[in-house]
């Protein structure tokens, strides 16, 4: 296949919410209590809501930056690129970077949502939870139909506002929420709880996607704080393997064919051991574990269930047959600093050297649509969609690396290693409070 050939979807973005996101979707009642962006004096922005500041908005929209600058943390919107919070600014970097659809988590508000599940009044947290969502789903992906795969926040502290929300969204043509890797270290039910039951039965009938990004719930843990942070960064992807684990074991999997578990921006390479590894664990200690997959192992439950996404992992996709070719999509990781944005292309092409079209073509996009629902050649027709039709409508993209500001995790000029200690300061520096799924995230 050619460079230009190739059609991406990517199953894992992010946005930098724009101030001005409520104001069209908060009913009028509501509209003096909805979440307010606040600038201060020395242009640096915060969310402020109940009694909670929210900062470091940027959270690693270090995209577009010379690599140097990495871990200067945006403290202001000015600082960082406009495709990180504007729509049309954001269509123009995928387009530069071939880059035809995606997914894109949400940012102040957590991962998964979380920042309206910690809110005080949840009367109130529903009202403003609902507004993302339409804003998410009426305006940021309707801008550009066929560009992006809306995705939804829910009320999870409610099961039944939980359900509700889903076949709202769906109604929507949404088919897609986030969810916490891990809800029992949030505070919640496990997923083996029965109070779950009702979600896990919505989303199969209406064919919704959970997603559990990295850092929801088990979170990667900085091994210490005079750690070099290349080894919590190294094995950030690889932290979901715990949950992925327990959400293996989960028997509504057995009970609903058509559940779907996205395990979000953790990679692939590691899971053709991760599989060999619950095989043997299950052959070899069910008889007193008394573990049943209903005659199946557990890699074939793995592959009927689950969906995995990489950035760039060559390794992997070497052995994509032992994960499941079925099971794979891309992930871009826009703006945050593990993107490969605007070069994408150029690194899959390298990866995918010597694979059948037919493979790229599942894993770049076919996997990702079929998953989601989602037909972006509804409104778009296909042979517009390829990586060589959207670099064409991006000639006035400027590509070239430029300086930003922020927190420093260390002084200007040094040149020691970062450690895990800077950059947690870095963070407690700003003095606020911050979702309590996710510090920052490369």
């Amino acid at each position: 296949m050619k460079i230009e050939d190739m059609i991406l979807v990517s199953v894992d973005d992010h946005i930098v919410e724009p101030p001005e996101m409520f104001d069209q979707h908060v009913p009028v009642a509501f509209k003096d209590k909805a979440p307010k962006y606040v600038v201060e004096a020395n242009g640096d922005g915060y969310w402020s809501y109940e009694d909670r500041r929210i900062a470091n908005i940027g959270l690693n929209a270090v995209v577009g930056r010379p690599r140097s600058e990495y871990g200067m943390e945006p403290t202001a919107i000015s600082q960082m690129r406009e495709g990180a919070w504007n729509v049309h600014k954001r269509i123009d970097d995928m387009n530069v970077n071939g880059l035809l659809a995606s997914i894109n988590f949400g940012t102040f508000v957590g991962f998964d949502g979380g920042f309206f599940a910690q809110s005080k009044d949840k009367t109130l947290a529903h009202v403003m939870l609902q507004a993302y969502n339409d804003w998410h789903i009426d305006e940021w992906c309707a801008a550009y139909p066929g560009r992006f795969i809306p995705m939804a926040c829910m009320p999870i502290w409610d099961i039944n506002l939980t359900v509700a929300e889903v076949k709202r969204v769906v109604g929507k043509g949404c088919h897609a929420i986030s969810f916490s890797d891990n809800p029992s270290l949030r505070g919640f039910p496990s997923i083996h709880n029965s109070y779950w039951e009702p979600l896990w039965k919505v989303c199969a009938e209406n064919r919704v996607v959970l997603n559990c990004h990295i850092g929801t719930g088990a979170a990667a843990a900085h091994p210490s704080m005079e750690s070099p942070i290349d080894a919590w960064i190294t094995g950030m992807p690889i932290s979901i393997a715990n949950s992925a684990s327990d959400w293996l074991q989960l028997r509504a999997l057995q009970t609903y064919p058509d559940l779907k578990i996205a395990l979000s921006e953790g990679g692939i390479g590691w899971i053709p051991y991760f599989l060999e590894r619950a095989d043997f664990t299950f052959e070899h200690h069910h008889e007193w574990t008394h573990t049943d997959f209903g005659g199946r192992k557990p890699s074939d439950i793995f592959r009927e269930h689950f969906i995995t996404c990489f950035i760039d992992d060559k390794f992997g996709l070497k052995n994509r047959h032992d994960i499941g070719v079925d099971n794979i999509c891309y992930e871009c990781d826009y703006p945050h600093s593990d993107t490969l944005w605007p070069e994408a292309p150029e690194y899959l092409m390298r990866s995918f050297a010597g694979m059948p079209d037919g493979d790229i073509d599942k894993i770049t996009h076919l996997n990702a649509m079929r998953a989601y629902s989602f037909d972006p050649f509804k409104h778009i027709p296909r042979e517009q969609c390829t990586v060589g039709a959207l670099r064409a409508q991006a000639g006035h993209v400027d590509t070239t690396p430029r300086s930003g500001g922020g927190n420093r995790p260390i002084g200007e000029g040094e040149t020691r290693i970062v450690t895990s200690a800077d950059v947690v300061k870095l963070f407690a520096g700003a003095g606020r409070s911050r979702p309590a799924q996710e510090s920052q995230e490369a």
